[in-house]
């Protein structure tokens, strides 16, 4: 009689996946890559497809970074203001922009990090922001081995490399394995990642009295960014900031 252990069977990886996972090289040498929105050859996302993405543009929050009718604050967060000195987003999540992150974040396309990761950079240029180091918002272990990768990582890596920018690389953790976010709303989302994060550095604290800026994909309420900003505080940094490529508009 057979026992079944109870633990959860993983999916074989696809071809592409284990491509993807030996090199981009050698994936981009038996698939060619070609735009994922328009099918153009010699890009995974070309620029004329970035380019009609829809940007946030102001009037924003001055906290939150949400588009709004008139400068100030959003009803958000004037009436529960984010513990987290602001955030600022690039696109609109919709449309093309949807499609490009969750192409990133779920079927290992790690080379759109970098185009997208331009996009951030172009902006960063034009709206620059006081920061001393970048920190992309990290995975719990768990999900970071039934993934394979970090895309908040990827992204962070890359904006760094293209604004000349160091990316903090230890202590910074997820200590909770939380639930998606995706499937919470506003409330429960806050209350999923309350104390998420800690920074656990075995070596030097190399983010007290630095002003970092927390680099994820998307934000949404912005709890996750602010449970960040909470860890990182803790820690010592003297200033928090969240930087995002999308915002998904309330």
């Amino acid at each position: 009689m057979s026992v079944r252990s109870g633990r959860r069977r993983k999916r074989p990886l696809s071809l592409t996946t284990l491509l993807r996972r030996a090199g981009p090289g050698l994936l981009d040498l038996v698939f060619p890559p070609h735009c994922l929105l328009c099918d153009q050859p010699g890009t995974p996302l070309c620029g004329d497809c970035c380019q009609n993405f829809p940007r946030v543009t102001p009037p924003i929050c001055q906290l939150c970074g949400q588009p709004i009718d008139v400068p100030g604050f959003c009803r958000s967060c004037r009436r529960t203001p984010l513990a987290i000195d602001g955030i600022r987003s690039v696109f609109l999540f919709e449309g093309g922009v949807r499609k490009a992150i969750h192409r990133l974040k779920y079927d290992d396309r790690h080379s759109l990090a970098v185009t997208l990761a331009q996009s951030m950079a172009d902006h960063w240029r034009s709206n620059p922001m006081s920061s001393d180091l970048l920190a992309p918002v990290p995975l719990h272990p768990v999900r970071q081995r039934e993934r394979g990768y970090n895309h908040a990582d990827l992204l962070a890596r890359a904006l760094g490399d293209m604004i000349s920018l160091p990316v903090v690389t230890d202590g910074f953790k997820r200590v909770r394995h939380t639930q998606p976010q995706a499937s919470l709303n506003a409330a429960d989302r806050r209350d999923n990642v309350q104390g998420a994060f800690a920074y656990q550095s075995r070596l030097n604290n190399t983010i007290s009295g630095r002003r970092i800026v927390v680099v994820d994909d998307v934000c949404t309420t912005g709890s996750t960014l602010e449970a960040c900003s909470l860890a990182l505080k803790a820690a010592g940094a003297s200033a928090v900031w969240g930087f995002t490529l999308a915002c998904a508009v309330r």
